[in-house]
């Protein structure tokens, strides 16, 4: 039997390898009543699973939320994460699990707790281009582990949903928040990575507000390839790449490649020395800020405050 420790150290080692796990779960059915897809979570953002309690309505809540739970004394909002799918739950709303990320902790409501597997990040794909996902689903997990798998699970967009469910009518960047503008050399760029549509959405609102020119990519394996696209033509016209690329501003959780492994691939090589990475992500907490420190970023800010990410961004530059 694993010890406490054995596994806190086996779930470390995953962001050494570009894995994660998946906590696999259903939402029910359509509406006539057929199917019943599996749908996935990143582990690392579920702080406890429990039986779902009962639950005190709200009055004037926003559509899809249940209520709020006292859970040991803290006040926690319940999300109906079936109904945001357009699932119509078989035998109700059995499960609840209780998120943090973002600087928030939620609940949502599902109807059944499947298993937790294990996978490597290329097996995960983006579902940004696939029909019909509304952007509630940021990607596609193989989880047979081959190329012509038919066991997939869909990993939905928890920012996405989040922000979806409470609106604010507050400007997400405004002046007094970053200050003045950024100044960095002439002709270079920040290279952004994010595979939440609406965490690039605020990031480039964020950018642009601070006088930053950027390029967005979608995934560390798009930002890594295009970081070494950029090296050597940097090389070929007799500059350093340092010229080119001011700071890589990436997120942790991506399809194909994650952030913790594209900014270890960054920091190991020596032509990279001398640009700085920023990790920006919705995962919270001691234990996630430890990984960042051991993978070699340079600095960790917590999604999303356009004040803080525009003075560590001014720190770095």
């Amino acid at each position: 039997m694993k010890t406490v420790q054995q596994e806190v150290d086996e779930r470390s080692n995953l962001t050494g390898n570009n894995q994660l796990e998946l906590l696999l779960f259903r939402l029910g059915g359509d509406h006539n009543g057929e199917r019943n897809e599996l749908f996935g979570m990143n582990v690392f953002k579920i702080r406890e699973i429990v039986a779902m309690p009962a639950v005190t309505a709200i009055a004037g809540a926003m559509p899809h939320v249940l209520g709020v739970v006292n859970l040991r004394g803290a006040i926690i909002q319940v999300i109906d994460l079936p109904a945001i799918a357009g699932c119509v739950p078989r035998s109700g709303l059995n499960i609840m699990l209780v998120t943090e990320f973002a600087r928030t902790t939620q609940a949502f409501a599902v109807e059944s707790v499947e298993e937790i597997v294990r996978l490597d990040w290329k097996h995960v794909m983006s579902a940004e281009h696939s029909a019909g996902t509304g952007g509630l689903v940021a990607s596609i997990a193989r989880l047979d582990q081959g190329s012509d798998s038919s066991r997939l699970a869909q990993v939905l967009d928890l920012e996405t949903i989040l922000r979806n469910m409470n609106p604010t009518d507050r400007p997400d960047v405004t002046r007094a928040a970053i200050g003045e503008s950024i100044k960095i050399k002439p002709g270079s760029v920040i290279l952004a990575a994010d595979d939440s549509l609406v965490a690039r959405a605020l990031i480039e609102e964020g950018l642009t507000a601070m006088g930053l020119p950027f390029i967005m990519t979608k995934t560390g394996k798009e930002a890594w390839e295009l970081l070494n696209t950029m090296a050597d033509k940097a090389e070929a016209d007799g500059v350093g790449v340092s010229d080119r690329v001011a700071l890589v501003l990436t997120d942790l959780e991506m399809p194909e490649m994650d952030g913790f492994t594209l900014t270890r691939l960054i920091k190991k090589e020596a032509r990279y020395k001398g640009i700085p990475v920023l990790i920006h992500s919705s995962l919270s907490g001691t234990t996630n800020e430890e990984h960042v420190r051991t993978a070699g970023a340079d600095a960790y800010v917590a999604k999303f405050n356009a004040g803080e990410l525009a003075e560590a961004l001014r720190a770095l530059l």
